[in-house]
């Protein structure tokens, strides 16, 4: 099982990249300690240096970081083959119940890292640099994340054993099971439906507000829309959208449509919907740097291009999810 090559991809990435990450925070502690932006010593210009260096590591476990999330789907949906009674990543996840927590937490890393390298962007572009030991602060936090996520798929991976008889997608999502992804899937489909795309339009209108009004009322709404979409987006990907996408009645599952009979559709799915919410929270939480001119000045320059990408990423989620709605043969309501 460890000898897959999905599988020693994701631990060999997941400890080379918190390796990285654990060095660049060493460094990023020594810049914390010594940082002094008046000064012109050699030791100063040693450290911004350094800065450079910190940024191209980050970079790249984020690369790594996007690249795993994707990676993990697929790994643990190739492998259900192996174990008695899994039809998709569902058996393998519930072959051993650590799975899900992996899942859990690629999700937290990528949106912490992709914060980190935003922000991290803005203060390299200040001359000041202010945010410098705030940053590798929370640079140490990653590393911590990093850390967790290769021991959690370690036990994960490990623990897995073909000989064990597993349960199936239908069985965790089904509308009957005494589960909190079976209470997902009984929530009425109807009203489900109504909610996901009332959220979406305020969703999606608050963005365009936003391109027209500097308000800082609007970011604040566009940030706790952002975190209440999330979980109202992956609620209905589980009562409805998956219904449509496989054109059955009954089947809730969230992980058959990244296979290849569903033309691997969950794919840029899910990348719509992580990349929308996480370009819908940066110009909210951008308002806390806001009182410090260097940073207000760089936010201004990009803050237009933040908001066009969360629309853009959304609208890819939001095309997907409706497409089948719109002109499938399938109809949810006829039955």
């Amino acid at each position: 099982m460890m000898l897959h090559p999905g599988i020693l991809a994701l631990l060999l990435g997941s400890a080379i990249s918190f390796f990285l990450v654990f060095y660049a925070s060493i460094l990023g502690l020594i810049i914390m300690t010594h940082w002094d932006f008046t000064s012109s010593s050699e030791g100063q210009l040693l450290l911004e240096r350094k800065t450079y260096l910190i940024s191209t590591i980050v970079g790249m476990v984020l690369g790594f970081t996007l690249f795993s999330g994707l990676l993990f789907l697929y790994t643990i949906d190739d492998i259900h083959s192996l174990f008695v009674g899994a039809m998709c990543g569902t058996g393998t996840l519930n072959a051993n119940p650590i799975g899900w927590l992996v899942l859990l937490s690629k999700g937290i890393i990528f949106f912490c890292a992709s914060l980190w390298v935003i922000f991290n962007h803005l203060d390299q572009h200040c001359e000041d640099a202010p945010l410098v030991r705030y940053k590798y602060g929370a640079l140490l936090i990653l590393a911590l994340l990093l850390g967790a996520d290769l021991v959690l798929q370690s036990y994960f991976f490990s623990g897995l054993h073909p000989e064990k008889i597993t349960s199936c997608c239908g069985s965790l999502f089904g509308s009957g099971s005494a589960t909190v992804a079976g209470e997902l899937a009984a929530f009425p489909p109807g009203r489900t439906m109504w909610i996901f795309y009332g959220a979406a339009c305020c969703y999606l209108l608050s963005i365009l507000l936003c391109l027209i009004s500097h308000s800082w009322l609007l970011r604040i709404l566009l940030l706790i829309e952002s975190l209440l979409l999330l979980p109202i987006s992956l609620t209905s990907v589980i009562s409805f959208i998956s219904l449509y996408i496989y054109q059955m009645p009954s089947h809730h599952c969230p992980f058959d449509m990244i296979q290849k009979n569903y033309y691997f559709i969950g794919y840029p799915l899910y990348m719509g919907l992580f990349g929308g919410i996480l370009f819908g929270l940066v110009p909210g939480l951008c308002l806390l740097l806001r009182n410090t001119a260097s940073l207000n000045r760089e936010i201004e320059k990009r803050e237009k291009r933040w908001l066009i990408q969360a629309f853009l990423f959304f609208s890819i989620f939001l095309t997907i999810s409706t497409w089948p709605i719109l002109f499938g043969k399938f109809q949810l309501f006829a039955y």
